[in-house]
């Protein structure tokens, strides 16, 4: 076992949340000055920044995977990770027949940017991504199996927008073995707060909008046997 350096929760210019200068570039960039080894790209639900973003980071020689945080019919948000782009990207279209169609207002929202690996412009999105989607939270993790992924709730020590906040607790039928907090967290009195978090493995990530938040002097450390996707997903997915 290896210790790696990790960052699973970063947004794109795609996320209409997203500054503009969260380019693919950019995230890859910073992700080598902060030492990281493994990031993954996880824009509101959607993946479609997720093929530029992972051939910029295997130049860089960083391990991404595609990703998406998806917003739960609860207005929950759930991370959700992929070992393969194709897996991701069938995931996507899955998830954009089951959310609904609202047209972005770009001037109030932001601008949801598709970029190239040269950060270069090649569409928009013009239906609004800071959505709830038709998916509950207890049905992700299994649903992100189907598509070779699995799933861990987002922030669960935030009070909006986490599993926690709208749930209480997380549900013991969703089946996760891993969930997030964020860096700062103060991880045991987020657990006297809820105890489920005792029996599951725990990761920190920065839920970066901006290059400043991504930007990190102490990256947090996960241990695997091989600096891979195929081996983060196993560890999250407890097998």
């Amino acid at each position: 076992m290896s210790a790696y350096p990790y960052d699973l929760h970063i947004h794109s210019c795609l996320s209409p949340c997203g500054d503009n200068d969260m380019t693919p570039n950019n995230i890859v960039g910073m992700a080598a000055i902060s030492g990281l080894d493994v990031i993954a790209i996880t824009d509101h639900n959607t993946c479609k920044n997720a093929p530029a973003v992972l051939k910029v980071a295997q130049e860089a020689g960083i391990v991404a995977i595609p990703g998406m945080e998806l917003c739960t019919s609860e207005e929950a948000h759930v991370v959700c990770l992929f070992e393969t782009l194709e897996g991701a990207m069938e995931f996507d279209r899955y998830i954009y027949d089951n959310m609904p169609h609202i047209k972005n207002k770009p001037e109030i929202f932001g601008e949801q940017r598709i970029l190239n690996e040269d950060d270069e412009l090649v569409g928009t999105l013009d239906d609004l991504l800071l959505v709830a989607s038709y998916i509950g939270a207890d049905e992700v993790k299994a649903l992100c199996e189907r598509y070779g992924g699995t799933a861990f709730p987002a922030h669960v020590d935030r009070d909006s927008y986490s599993v926690t906040a709208a749930l209480g607790s997380i549900p013991p039928e969703g089946g996760y073995t891993f969930a997030e907090v964020t860096r700062e967290a103060d991880l045991d009195e987020v657990k006297k707060i809820y105890p489920e978090l005792n029996g599951m493995g725990i990761v920190r990530d920065s839920d970066s909008h901006y290059l400043d938040t991504l930007a990190t002097s102490v990256p947090h450390i996960i241990e695997l046997p091989e600096k891979t996707v195929r081996a983060v997903l196993k560890m999250l997915s407890g097998t």
